[in-house]
């Protein structure tokens, strides 16, 4: 198995889930997407996740490599490849199978709780976990759910969390996010934490608290998406 990580800005990576590759010896390239460099050939991938970016989803006409991104997935979602979105990711997803991506009424950072839904309960990426989890937030948009896929996910502030279609699976939630990132994302998103009235300090303690749930279930997750 070759699994191809799209990184849409230098802030985001994948945290927990290289954790988990590297543990499993799982081959994986990361892309430096945001630098403009050549996307490299889909056929010798099986499994591509996709990355967080402060831009919205709705607005990657505005970027040279994110334009270069959508026409490159659109070949990857024909290719009915293995596709994980995170965040910005899923919701690239989202409008690739023709749904919207727009603002949220709420913007949510920190630690959350999410719930699954009645489909989410029997769908196979989230076998074995609870009806409500932990998770991280840091996002303003929500996407909508494409004609076709299931909603499995869902919050409280926003509804729409997660969504599965075919092999393809997209989060708007983090659970792949440690403290210590946690940290390093309110030093480089520092005037967003405004908007939420919440202090760096408040943000990485709600990330501690639910740390040690949010990476077992992070593996699981893996454990779940990879499994053939």
């Amino acid at each position: 198995m070759k699994i191809l990580v799209i990184q849409n800005c230098k802030t985001e990576g994948i945290g927990l889930y290289e954790e988990y590759l590297k543990e499993k010896g799982i081959g994986y390239y990361i892309f430096p997407a945001y630098t403009g460099k050549r996307f490299p050939p889909i056929k010798i991938f099986d499994v591509f996740i996709v990355t967080g970016t402060p831009i919205s989803a709705y607005e990657l006409h505005k970027y040279r490599f994110l334009k270069n991104e959508w026409r490159y997935l659109k070949k990857v979602i024909r290719s009915n490849k293995s596709y994980l979105g995170i965040d910005f990711g899923g919701q690239l997803l989202a409008r690739l199978l023709g749904a919207k991506v727009r603002r949220n009424p709420v913007m949510e950072i920190g630690g959350y709780e999410v719930k699954l839904t009645s489909f989410g309960k029997k769908n196979r990426f989230f076998k074995g976990f609870p009806e409500r989890f932990p998770v991280f937030h840091w996002h303003q948009d929500t996407f909508d759910i494409p004609r076709g896929a299931k909603l499995l996910v869902q919050g409280t502030d926003c509804k729409n969390q997660a969504f599965s279609y075919s092999r393809a699976i997209a989060l708007q939630f983090h659970l792949q996010v440690t403290s210590r990132e946690a940290g390093i994302w309110t030093d480089n998103y520092r005037k967003e934490l405004k908007r939420v009235n919440k202090t760096k300090e408040q943000v990485v303690k709600e990330v501690q608290t639910r740390e040690k749930k949010m990476k077992k279930l992070a593996f699981l997750l893996l454990d779940n998406f990879l499994k053939r």
